[in-house]
């Protein structure tokens, strides 16, 4: 390849990447100000927890990093033995709050995540095969939908937390079999006016095999709608995970949980300590504010009729 051709193709490579970044830049410029600020946060709040045991002054569940004597220390407060500022103060156990809070939005994260793309990834498959093979298939899974969505999620999460108690695991499986059928009925309307284009009717002529026409072909086309019930309903299980673990009924008590945070905070309330509520309970309606905004925003971004 001669030294002319191989600046050609670099200058394209480079007006490719140029191009790209202007459309990204462009599309970013549309947006408002406050859906964009509101996804920031919400980046950030992930990273934070991330990143939580590398920016925090000690492990608030670590017994040996805990002091006791520094028990419901105010904000601003310098630790006992002087290593550290209690930044948001401490709790009744003596533990960091800034630290906690960190702790616990990475618990909280974890298991809504996780819970999220599991009933993303269950009630999509159950939507699609509701749609694609109709009949008996689509009666009995929208009728489980229906008989679902019949009670609230709470509700649901409740009776399967006081059957199979306490803990990681059951509060995901939880969260799971309470929100799987909001994406399983989203994916099966979405579904069937996909059905009816012309690349499915093309795809049936080729005699594809059933699960790569599903996987392949009708899957991607129905995932837009699906990517905003997923992020509203990731806020939605933080809220729930956190109601059950103020409760009792999540995760268990020496793990690190906002809702847990939140419960204790509300015992000290009366003794002055109000800071012990008030911070674990801004970043909780931070983290649920700011997923339910830039959700808001993607279901407009998607939805041609409601762009704006």
């Amino acid at each position: 390849m001669s030294s002319s051709q191989t600046a050609n193709n670099s200058a394209a490579g480079k007006g490719t990447k140029m191009s790209s970044l202007r459309s990204l830049f462009d599309f970013l410029r549309r947006q408002s100000i406050f859906s964009l600020l509101c996804l920031a946060i919400f980046l950030f709040l992930i990273l934070a927890a991330i990143s939580a045991p590398w920016i925090t002054p000690q492990n608030p569940y670590d017994n040996a990093q805990v002091d006791f004597f520094d028990a419901n220390l105010a904000p601003g407060t310098v630790s006992g033995d002087g290593r550290f500022v209690y930044l948001l103060g401490s709790d009744a156990l003596g533990r960091d709050l800034y630290s906690a809070i960190l702790y616990g939005l990475r618990t909280s994260l974890s298991i809504s995540g996780t819970a999220a793309l599991l009933a993303l990834a269950i009630g999509t498959l159950a939507g699609l095969a509701a749609a694609y093979f109709k009949g008996a298939t689509d009666m009995l899974i929208m009728r489980a939908v229906d008989i679902k969505l019949g009670f609230p999620t709470i509700l649901v999460a409740m009776v399967i937390m006081s059957i199979f108690g306490a803990g990681y695991f059951n509060l995901v499986i939880a969260l799971v079999l309470a929100q799987w059928p909001y994406y399983a009925r989203t994916a099966r309307s979405v579904a069937l006016v996909q059905i009816g284009q012309e690349y499915i009717e093309a795809a049936r002529c080729l005699e594809l095999p059933v699960h790569r026409l599903i996987l392949v072909h009708l899957l991607p086309n129905s995932l837009p709608p699906l990517l905003v019930v997923f992020t509203l309903q990731l806020a939605h299980a933080a809220a729930i995970e956190a109601s059950l673990s103020f409760l009792g009924l999540g995760v268990s008590i020496e793990a690190p949980s906002l809702g847990l945070l939140i419960a204790n905070g509300s015992k000290e309330i009366l003794s002055g300590h109000s800071w012990q509520l008030i911070y674990p309970g801004l970043a909780l309606v931070l983290l649920i504010f700011t997923v339910n905004i830039v959700g808001d925003r993607l279901r407009r971004i998607l939805n041609p009729k409601e762009r704006g």
